[in-house]
């Protein structure tokens, strides 16, 4: 007898940035050395308060379950966190503590959307998204973005695709893949739709030529931030992220995270209130050599004939137009990783409106980035 499996599961699609580090990992076992510009890991170290903590509280023998919201000193630094970044106040009862900031999309995802329901998302867009609101039994509804005013988010034009049956709008600022940033007057006008807003601040804080990301809360009604420690404090294998969700919805996500994930590990939320606690330094230190390596590898690519419209202007990506050097976007990036050694993610990884165009990772260092330049161009130059 055949293995039957759940229709929603087969309609999840592969994360292709996954696919081709897991190709990469293949040849580096087989001895070749890869460059990867293809995952979204910075390549720093944690804050050491971080680390200390994290290593005190296995020693203190703090390894047992917590609150299924989280310990609650990490809850109400959280809280403080973001009422100073919105300006708009946030108690520690709004906020429930995630492994990661994906099984809370997950939570997220899971109380609003119901099966047939709709959620608008800006595309291009993190390739996840749609697989979250499918396996929910919903329906992605995709509002194109452009370069030519920085990827925005118009509300005029979600107000068109909505309908009846459309239950929340995903705004992420800064956007993987873009790294644009939402106006202030681009997120008004969203809060004026409705809808309730899941807001994507996993890059917040990680942003240049003075830019600054403003988060949606106290601009719409229900607001539910996702967000955690993988990006700015370079926390990515502690997977420590968190909620901030309106009051009323605590509790139906409390009772999910402890059905399905009862708590986040006890010492690493011992890690992540330390990095709230005193890892500002190393943010500010990394927002800045993260500057020096976009400008890096703006040029470098810019230089190889890449198009580039767009500036990013937050998180720590490059989307570069690639149709030059063809159209399937797939099928060039898995031969750029085999002809030069260098992984970069596939366009059509972040939706239709993404094929023919590639994203590079500035998250590594600057002589890795050179290093790929240079590789790039030979391997492009031997495919012309």
């Amino acid at each position: 007898m055949s293995l039957r499996v759940n229709p929603r599961v087969a309609r999840l699609e592969p994360f292709l940035a996954m696919e081709v580090m897991e190709r990469a990992f293949a040849m580096e076992r087989a001895g070749r050395r890869v460059l990867h510009l293809e995952i979204g890991e910075p390549g720093f170290p944690p804050p050491p308060q971080a680390v200390d903590a994290c290593v005190a509280a296995l020693r203190a023998g703090e390894t047992r379950y917590t609150d299924s919201r989280g310990l609650a000193n990490l809850r109400e630094a959280i809280a403080a966190e973001h009422a100073r970044r919105s300006g708009t106040p946030v108690d520690a009862g709004q906020v429930l503590v995630t492994s990661g900031t994906s099984p809370g999309m997950l939570l997220v995802f899971s109380l609003l959307v119901a099966p047939g329901d709709q959620v608008v998302l800006g595309t291009p867009h993190y390739p996840c998204y749609p697989n979250f609101i499918r396996f929910c039994g919903g329906e992605p509804l995709l509002v194109p973005t452009g370069p030519s005013d920085d990827y925005q988010l118009d509300a005029r034009a979600v107000r068109e695709a909505a309908g009846p049956r459309t239950r929340a709008l995903v705004v992420a600022s800064p956007a993987n893949p873009t790294g644009a940033i939402q106006e202030l007057e681009t997120l008004k006008s969203l809060g004026e739709l409705g809808l309730p807003i899941v807001s994507d601040e996993i890059y917040h804080g990680l942003t240049y030529d003075g830019a600054e990301a403003r988060s949606p809360l106290g601009l719409a009604g229900d607001v539910f931030v996702l967000d955690g420690f993988s990006k700015r404090y370079a926390m990515t294998g502690f997977r420590l992220g968190y909620v901030v969700a309106p009051a009323e919805a605590l509790r139906p996500l409390q009772v999910m995270q402890q059905n399905l994930f009862i708590s986040a590990n006890r010492f690493v939320q011992h890690a992540g209130a330390a990095a709230l606690a005193h890892g500002e330094p190393m943010v500010r230190a990394m927002r800045e050599a993260l500057d020096a390596r976009r400008t890096l590898l703006l040029e470098g690519l810019r230089d190889l004939g890449f198009g580039i419209p767009a500036t990013p202007r937050g998180a720590f990506y490059v989307f570069a137009d690639a149709r030059r050097f063809g159209a399937d976007s797939m099928g060039l990036a898995f031969d750029l990783l085999e002809r030069a050694g260098v992984a970069c993610t596939p366009g059509i990884d972040f939706g239709k409106a993404g094929e023919g165009w590639l994203r590079f990772s500035y998250a590594t260092s600057e002589a890795v980035l050179r290093e790929a330049l240079q590789r790039l161009g030979e391997a492009l130059a031997a495919r012309r």
